[in-house]
């Protein structure tokens, strides 16, 4: 029994001895650096106490906060409204089953509280009865989840997850953009995004990711689709998709804005030839951040569609075969086969593609020659944030401090894709 674990002891320390040259390197040049970082977020540091930096508490974290103006209303009025548009978001999606129950149980007494409360819930957010609406649209959601005891009605409810969970999204960005909120988060965030730098940041950073993630996702599943297919020159193919991810971004870029100049670009050339006016992707304002995700998509799709192929073909064909013997068509093999089975691909390239989204600042920098977009900080992001506080002006405390907020940003939506891909994700052993 000794000798076993002195054995065991041994084989310990033998494999760490293998990992101190690595384990000293990454002490060096990132362990520590985020370590101090952290620390020196609590301290005033900047070109004005570059001797003699002094603890100041978290007065960085506040200052990133600071308005220059007031808003319109404070964020956790917001809150509120915005978690209500949550609850009423799903309560109208499950409606619709109570409809299939009313149908089923002739129950017309729940079926018209339902309705009525929804109405009385509109009714509210017009008056902005913040509150009583929320009472209310709890109150709704409890009647409708009393109303799913139907097993028939829960089975139908979790075999559309995905359509669902899409459906309830869709309604919250309505009741959440419509002309009859004005109190949400999302209209203190454009209200916000315009009197404080960090929310302007914050705001272009998130439709950045919202515009290139999906987007990016879902023309590399169609690509690596492509070429898994018995198509001719795969290899060649293969090679050209993945050849801008492994140029340099800063290439990409310079090339990139070549093609988006007013005068002499070729997309507003080809552009030409459908009689559409050339688009000032440059110059526009509201253009600066689907210009950079143009570039970002191009440039990224390589590398997940060749991911995405590694997937595919890790699937065994005894699947597809037993669907063609069911008589199954292309689409249903792709539904009900290729694309749980791609789940743990997808889930690890949505990780990789959302906190790379979050971290980008080359294209920026590139396109618009070292300014955060034309004007009005249009192409500000968070990283482009902590470099204009950390390089331009000296301010490293602040500038750590935010680091540390993109950090806990990232960190947080990292945390719900795998709390969520733990049980949506199919693993095959």
């Amino acid at each position: 029994m000794k000798a076993s674990v002195k054995r065991k002891v041994k084989e310990s320390i033998l494999a760490y001895l293998f990992l101190l040259p690595s384990l000293i390197v990454l002490g060096i040049f990132v362990f520590w650096p985020v370590g101090f970082s952290f620390v020196l977020s609590f301290f005033k540091w900047d070109f004005r106490n570059m001797k003699s930096p002094y603890f100041n508490g978290i007065d960085n974290y506040l200052k990133i906060f600071e308005f220059n103006y007031p808003p319109k209303f404070s964020f956790w009025n917001g809150l509120v409204y915005s978690i209500s548009y949550v609850f009423l978001a799903i309560v109208i999606v499950l409606i619709f089953y109570s409809i299939l129950n009313l149908l089923k149980r002739k129950n017309f007494s729940i079926f018209l509280i339902n309705i009525g409360v929804i109405f009385i819930s509109l009714f509210f957010i017009s008056k902005a009865n913040v509150y009583l609406m929320l009472l209310l649209d709890i109150f709704l959601f409890g009647v409708v989840l009393f109303d799913f005891r139907d097993s028939s009605i829960k089975s139908m409810f979790r075999k559309l997850v995905w359509i669902n969970v899409s459906s309830i999204i869709f309604v919250y960005v309505l009741l959440e953009t419509s002309k009859i909120s004005q109190n949400g988060l999302f209209m203190f965030f454009m209200d916000a995004k315009d009197k404080n730098l960090f929310m302007k940041a914050l705001v272009n950073t998130f439709y950045y990711v919202i515009l290139t993630v999906p987007i990016t996702l879902l023309l590399s599943l169609i690509v690596a689709v492509l070429l898994n297919s018995n198509v001719r020159f795969k290899v060649f193919f293969r090679t050209s998709y993945f050849i801008p991810f492994v140029t340099s971004v800063v290439a990409v870029s310079l090339v990139w804005k070549w093609i988006f100049s007013d005068e002499f670009g070729l997309l507003n050339y080809f552009l030409s030839w459908f009689n559409i006016e050339g688009i000032r992707w440059l110059k526009d304002e509201k253009w600066t951040i689907p210009t950079i995700a143009i570039v970002s998509i191009w440039k990224q799709i390589g590398y997940d569609a060749i991911i995405f192929l590694a997937g595919l073909q890790n699937i065994d064909q005894f699947y597809y075969e037993a669907a063609e013997v069911d008589g199954a068509n292309s689409w249903q093999k792709f539904i009900k086969i290729t694309w749980p089975l791609l789940s743990p691909t997808t889930f690890f390239l949505l990780i990789v593609s959302m906190i790379g989204a979050f971290k980008v600042f080359a294209q920026v920098y590139v396109l618009y020659d070292g300014l955060p977009g034309p004007y009005n900080n249009s192409g500000m992001t968070m990283v482009y944030y902590v470099f204009d506080l950390f390089y331009r002006q000296q301010r490293m405390g602040i500038a750590s401090a935010a680091a540390y907020l993109l950090f806990a940003v990232i960190l947080v939506f990292t945390a719900i894709q795998y709390k969520v891909g733990n049980k949506v994700v199919e693993y095959v052993s």
